[in-house]
């Protein structure tokens, strides 16, 4: 057995059940999961963004996930239920990257460089077909949008080299298509 974190990022429009499959597969596989920092951020600053504000939520983002890290492995060496120990994702720097480039027509040099250097080990798309839940930070409930920023995230997954696969259907359905990936990446991670 090895101890190598397994790195599972769950990306997509917002309102699309990312926080839900991340909190949901850390419990079925008895993992950890890291929440989405920008929304900490935006709750503790307003919903008023900048550009920079955006670099700085990119940061804070990944801080988070490498805390979260530590604590994944601390966790799975007490349990062991997996082959490896897996953390689930809330974002990361493609989203971020998709969000300046939506929002502001540009993207930090410094998101670009993070996406270039950090490891992931499978990426699960998920699709708009859940119902749009409004709450105090979303700000695209248009379907035309959500559609669009669908697109963009599925052009990025298509150009990059790290496993990803399609997660759709309601809750249950998403669920288990996202636990079959999940599965196949850990059988191909311990090959």
């Amino acid at each position: 057995m090895t101890d190598s974190l397994l790195r599972i990022v769950a990306i997509g429009p917002e309102s699309t059940g990312k926080s839900s499959l991340c909190q949901s597969l850390a419990r079925h596989y008895e993992g950890t999961w890291c929440p989405e920092y920008a929304r900490e951020f935006l709750l503790r600053h307003g919903r008023d963004y900048s550009y920079d504000d955006l670099l700085e939520i990119a940061k804070g983002q990944l801080a988070l996930e490498d805390r979260y890290a530590d604590e994944a492995i601390r966790h799975w060496q007490g349990h062991r239920r997996t082959p490896r120990p897996l953390l689930f994702i809330d974002t990361d720097m493609y989203v971020m990257k998709v969000w300046c480039e939506f929002v502001f027509g540009n993207c930090h040099s410094w998101i670009l460089e993070r996406i270039a250097e950090r490891r992931y080990d499978l990426y699960l798309l998920c699709h708009t077909d859940l119902p749009w839940v409004q709450d105090e930070l979303r700000e695209y409930p248009d379907p035309e949008t959500r559609v669009k920023l669908f697109h963009i995230y599925h052009n990025t997954l298509i150009h990059q080299h790290v496993p990803w696969a399609d997660v759709a259907g309601l809750h249950e359905e998403r669920l288990m298509s996202a636990i079959a990936a999940v599965d196949a990446q850990l059988t191909h991670a311990n090959t």
